[in-house]
């Protein structure tokens, strides 16, 4: 096992003080997951938590009828099962790896010790849950308001604001995942916003997307919500954010898992 620094890349651990940091990183086990490496899923006793250092996962929430849809999607700002600290609980939705990436992993009994002694863990978790609430907010009013293309185009943003590269590692079926759509939806919007100029080309598994385009097509929704939870952590995070430059450890134990259920819509 690796102790993690605060230059590590997980912007959560970046702003916590030397000491408090010191609480968690002798715990910390560095992993690595592949793209639709599925991390928890839905009903699974929450007993990990998952500090990314990049790639970006996907809260996918399963309905009675087998379609899946994104509700939230989480980098390195964030901690996937951060909020097991209130007590033991089971897992809501299914979190999926959408971006290949690496991140600190912690037991939930160690998490919870540490935030049980640090006031500075306590206000980074509880920034975190306000940000991930407000994106919730956001997502069901754009999915209840919005075109398939406009919200496509959200979502692909949101991916390159976690990826520093033009060229998304994506596919077809995870976009239609993250969207709750037929995979011959995905085809159309993507030829829609191919013609804007949104997404210079697209090739299998992989997605170029032109940014100043993109946000000229996306939905109202994307700005007010990254302003808002910059906002937030800028001002309640003492610590400046992390370089882009991905986590690399020497020792890194791989995770992988099957990939999750196509949609059924």
């Amino acid at each position: 096992m690796e102790k993690i620094s605060t230059s590590s890349g997980n912007r959560l651990l970046a702003a916590l003080p030397p000491a408090d940091l010191g609480l968690l990183a002798p715990h910390f086990q560095t992993v690595s997951f592949q793209s639709d490496a599925v991390l928890v899923r839905s009903g699974d006793q929450l007993d990990q938590v998952y500090f990314p250092h990049s790639g970006a996962i996907a809260f996918m929430l399963d309905m009675p009828d087998g379609q899946t849809v994104a509700t939230t999607l989480m980098g390195r700002e964030g901690a996937l099962a951060s909020l097991s600290v209130l007590g033991p609980s089971l897992s809501s939705v299914t979190a999926i790896a959408r971006v290949a990436g690496t991140a600190s992993l912690i037991s939930v009994a160690k998490f919870r010790a540490a935030y049980a002694q640090s006031e500075a863990i306590r206000n980074v978790v509880q920034v975190h849950a306000r940000a991930l609430l407000l994106q919730l907010q956001h997502v069901a009013a754009c999915n209840a308001l919005h075109r398939v293309d406009r919200r496509m185009a959200r979502w692909l943003l949101q991916l390159h604001d976690r990826v520093p590269d033009d060229v998304l590692p994506l596919t077809q079926e995870a976009l239609a995942q993250l969207l709750g759509v037929r995979r011959t939806t995905v085809t159309l919007t993507m030829s829609k916003l191919r013609a804007a100029g949104a997404i210079p080309s697209d090739r299998r598994g992989f997605v170029e997307i032109d940014r100043a385009r993109l946000e000229r097509v996306a939905c109202a929704c994307y700005a007010p919500m990254q302003r808002k939870i910059d906002r937030m952590y800028c001002q309640e995070l003492s610590a400046p954010q992390p370089a882009l430059a991905p986590f690399r450890a020497s020792s890194i134990v791989a995770f992988d898992a099957p990939r999750a259920r196509p949609p059924q819509a």
